[in-house]
């Protein structure tokens, strides 16, 4: 019996809405429906390809502890960025 991994593997990327609570990530890249002025937002906080953070909520809004800043993005956004496993 084939059971599925319960944890993504490194090759694999997930949006960053669908990332359980408590796994750490690492921001792989933004679709284009981020806006480039949101993009430079998100790139201010610290939010870049390769960076690490830590998923601390999901709901009512996705919450990302950020190199020790605790980061609330609105899940019309978070559904736009893809994470890869730390």
């Amino acid at each position: 019996m084939n059971a599925a991994p319960s944890k993504p593997l490194p090759h694999e990327r997930i949006r960053l809405i669908g990332t359980p609570v408590g796994r750490m990530v690492r921001i792989d890249d933004f679709d284009d429906e981020i806006d480039p002025l949101q993009r430079e937002q998100l790139h201010a906080y610290g939010l870049s390809a390769a960076h690490a953070v830590k998923v601390l909520q999901q709901q009512p809004m996705t919450v990302l502890l950020c190199e020790h800043v605790e980061l609330a993005i609105e899940h019309a956004v978070s559904r736009h960025i893809w994470v890869q496993p730390a």
